[in-house]
């Protein structure tokens, strides 16, 4: 088992299946503004760089001209039906527990005020010192200097520091900065491509974590 210090989870997938609202939320933008409905799939594939980015993609390049609107019109929606059908993870809350006495945070390409909305919706804000969305610094995941921000406020060293999360960028900013990566591959994340970036550790059930780490 190896000794950690600061564990910094990834939302999105890792902790929280925020899928299904996600999906619905991109849906009724395209409903709104008259354009042909994605598949499920599809929509997950676009999660992971943020809101903007997750729209950008949604829209495609032939109806980018929409992007500004679609932005307006997701802020309001997701954030009245953020937690509509989002629960946690399997075994979230367990891991949380286990590490009652480490210091956690979660870092997440999510904005801060839906991120902190379900974190408490959810009744998890309370195992968390800090949550940092994609608005909270101007870095963002894979950008190393958000973990180097969080290195020297928390005064830990690299080989203690881990990233938990279900996303190439979780493993990218760990592989940028020096800190360890767990990955989980049950998440939203494409399993295939997390497994070609080698993470330091992978898992397919969180509550693994719980013996890999102390």
């Amino acid at each position: 088992m190896k000794k950690v210090d600061l564990m910094i989870f990834d939302f999105d997938g890792t902790l929280v299946s925020t899928g299904a609202d996600l999906i619905q939320s991109i849906n009724y933008i395209l409903n709104a503004l008259k354009l042909e409905k994605k598949r499920e799939k599809e929509i997950l594939s676009f999660v992971g760089d943020g809101v903007s980015k997750l729209i950008e993609r949604a829209l495609g390049q032939d109806h980018i001209k929409y992007h500004e609107e679609a932005m307006v019109i997701f802020t309001d929606y997701y954030g009245k039906h953020l937690l509509d059908n989002t629960g946690l993870c399997p075994q979230a809350e367990e891991v949380l527990n286990n590490f009652g006495n480490k210091t956690k945070i979660i870092l997440t390409n999510k904005r801060y005020n839906f991120t902190l909305a379900i974190a408490q919706g959810l009744n998890i804000a309370k195992y968390f010192v800090e949550i940092i969305g994609a608005d909270s610094t101007p870095f963002q995941k894979p950008d190393r200097r958000i973990i180097d921000y969080l290195l020297n406020k928390y005064g830990v060293a690299k080989e203690n520091t881990l990233i938990i999360g279900d996303g190439i960028n979780d493993i990218a900013v760990a592989k940028n900065s020096g800190i360890l990566s767990c990955s989980y591959l049950n998440g939203l994340g494409n399993r295939q491509d997390l497994l070609s970036l080698n993470a330091d550790y992978y898992c397919d059930d969180l509550l693994e974590i719980n013996s890999l780490f102390y």
